[in-house]
């Protein structure tokens, strides 16, 4: 099912690349980093052309939960402790100036986007330790949060923190709103960077400047981001028929769920986990709506989505310089689940670079950094899950007889003595596919309530018929014969 955002607003199409074309900066990826990148640099005077292998806004932009927030979930005190004081303070500085900027483009544009300023809030049903800890680092670093133990949730709660004037809006309206006077090309993908030339399936294109805003920043330069990147997902439903809130909500670190209202709407969010780290029974949709009931007995799902997310190795995102040895060429990736405020964090950043500007906050987004206390813990269940992968998923296959498998259902199994996934579908199609993600060969996992194989090790995925999702793979699995 779409998100209600694709719903509710349809984006005119915009045109493919037929030609060569020369530019001041090419921007790949037509999700909102990309779009805000594009639009900042037309302030500035400085020409740019987007390209984008899908539709506009078709990535996690259209998925997103759409809250513009400083606010991200307990993460300050641990950053004050493996950064320090300053460098913190740039992080919640740009977070900051990012709301500012969407609020000053909503107004001077007078966009239509359901725009509305209200509170964020990281609540705990079971102990206020962390959120008092984490109250007292936001008060260091002047962000504008403090505790609080009233809520609109359908449950009590022992304690949250809750961040003033944070805001949220519809994404795609606003997308509408700004991108009208940009240079777009829909459909054209982007097969080899080459110094200043980007080679797409449709032309080249020459920049003095070239974005990586692909969500996952595959492209041919070796920068080893798949070594520094592990993916999760999350499930929302919309709900009627229940509460509406003024607030934004969401439980500490991933315990709990994400509230938040839009126009009729109540989307309820959680069941998050680290992509193909999931039992092929584990069914997330139907234990959300369990959950919404619970709390909403009236209410009624309109519609579910989910979305994946790119989290760095200390959940900080990378932004700026793409590696090293290629000055002109800049990255946007790793927004760990605030992907709408980071998103204008990285064009406010990435502008000011393309122009020459300094920006006061942009070493703590450095691609380049590496701090171990910050990210060993990442670092070590990546390795455990790529082991894991390569040692016991492998013995996960037997023979079985494919008429006992069920309509809907999904095995990893051996047939005719190689091991593949096969999928029955509810007309009792058959699909196989092969369990071995083409990036670096780990075993895929199959996902039931998005009918996809996914990879636990750096969160490739492929749908039932093995035609490739989500990077970094890229080909799919399609199996030609058994």
């Amino acid at each position: 099912m779409n998100s209600v955002w694709f719903d509710d607003c349809k984006l005119a199409p915009s045109k493919t690349l037929d030609k060569d074309l020369k530019t001041d900066v090419a921007i790949i990826g037509a999700g909102m980093a990309g779009i805000l990148t594009s639009y900042l640099l037309k302030e500035r005077g400085i020409s740019s052309v987007i390209i984008e292998a899908s539709e506009v806004a078709s990535g996690v932009t259209g998925k997103t939960t759409a809250k513009i927030t400083s606010q991200h979930n307990l993460f300050y005190d641990k950053l004050i402790k493996n950064f320090g004081e300053e460098k913190a303070k740039q992080y919640a500085d740009a977070n900051q100036a990012a709301i500012a900027k969407y609020s000053d483009i909503v107004t001077d544009n007078q966009i239509d986007c359901d725009y509305k300023v209200c509170s964020a809030f990281v609540y705990s049903q079971n102990d206020v330790l962390n959120i008092e800890k984490e109250v007292d680092s936001t008060k260091k670093l002047g962000l504008p949060a403090g505790f609080t133990t009233q809520t609109e949730l359908p449950f009590d709660v022992k304690g949250a923190i809750e961040f003033q004037n944070q805001a949220q809006f519809h994404p795609l309206k606003f997308i509408r709103g700004i991108m009208g006077d940009l240079d777009i090309y829909e459909k054209t993908q982007a097969v080899e960077i080459d110094k200043d030339k980007i080679i797409t399936d449709k032309g080249n294109i020459y920049a003095k400047n070239i974005v990586i805003a692909t969500h996952y920043p595959t492209i041919n330069i070796n920068s080893l981001y798949f070594a520094k990147i592990s993916q999760k997902r999350s499930y929302l439903l919309a709900l009627e028929d229940a509460a509406s809130i003024q607030g934004m909500y969401i439980g500490e670190n991933d315990t709990g769920y994400s509230f938040r209202s839009y126009d009729k709407y109540l989307l309820f969010g959680g069941e998050g986990h680290r992509t193909g780290d999931k039992d092929e029974n584990d069914a997330k949709y139907e234990k959300l709506i369990r959950k919404a009931k619970e709390y909403y007995p009236g209410c009624e799902m309109k519609s579910k989505w989910s979305a994946q997310d790119c989290v760095t190795l200390d959940e900080i995102p990378y932004i700026g310089n793409y590696s090293k040895s290629t000055p002109n060429i800049y990255v946007a990736t790793g927004f760990n689940k605030w992907g709408m405020t980071s998103s204008m964090v990285s064009a406010m950043l990435l502008s000011d670079k393309i122009e020459g500007k300094e920006n006061k906050n942009a070493e703590i987004f450095s691609p380049n950094r590496f701090n171990l206390s910050a990210s060993y813990q990442n670092i070590a269940e990546n390795v455990k899950k790529t082991l894991k992968s390569f040692t016991i998923d492998k013995m996960k296959a037997y023979h079985f007889d494919l008429e006992k498998l069920e309509m809907g259902q999904a095995k990893t199994i051996i047939y005719k003595d190689e091991k593949v996934g096969v999928y029955k579908n509810e007309d009792g199609e058959l699909f196989m596919v092969s369990t071995k993600c083409p990036h670096l060969g780990c075993e895929l996992a199959w996902n039931r309530d998005d009918l996809s194989w996914d990879c636990p090790c750096h969160g490739s995925r492929f749908d039932y018929k093995g035609s490739l999702i989500d990077n970094p793979a890229s080909r799919g699995i399609e199996i030609e014969k058994l």
